[in-house]
């Protein structure tokens, strides 16, 4: 009986499917750019770190650790906010996505270009941020 339990769970295990652990990335474009902001404003460098990719997967795996933290600390100053608001979506190159998204800190609200790419297993990355529209952000940080 036990040799045939273990072998049922062999069995079972080898049909099941793989995975190499947590799924990163989003199930759909927007989804990408709303978990991203959500990671941004609650300042976590990992959640940041599995949503912002490319084509070829989340960041955490294709940039060196120190680098990465270094750039994702720049745009939680440049990308934090207090709400956003997603404007607009459109079709971008290579089948991106393309999304106007408006962020509030304190007074001062701003709206810049947000961009999702897919990648591996169907899932959906933020690629860049046009960081310049909203620089003035980072320096209505409240401090303390």
């Amino acid at each position: 009986m036990k040799r045939s339990l273990i072998a049922l769970v062999m069995v079972l295990a080898a049909c099941g499917p793989k995975t190499t652990g947590p799924l990163t990335g989003a199930p759909a474009p927007r989804t990408a750019i709303e978990q991203f902001l959500a990671a941004v404003r609650a300042q976590d460098l990992q959640a940041m770190s599995i949503i912002w990719g490319s084509e070829k997967g989340p960041a955490r795996d294709l940039i060196e650790r120190r680098e990465l933290e270094k750039r994702e600390l720049i745009m939680q100053c440049m990308l934090g906010h207090e709400r956003f608001r997603i404007l607009n979506e459109g079709p971008g190159q290579a089948g991106k996505r393309i999304f106007r998204v408006e962020l509030t800190r304190g007074p001062i609200t701003r709206a810049t270009n947000f961009t999702a790419t897919q990648g591996p297993s169907e899932r959906w990355y933020v690629e860049s941020a046009d960081l310049e529209p909203v620089k003035d952000l980072c320096r209505n940080m409240p401090t303390g």
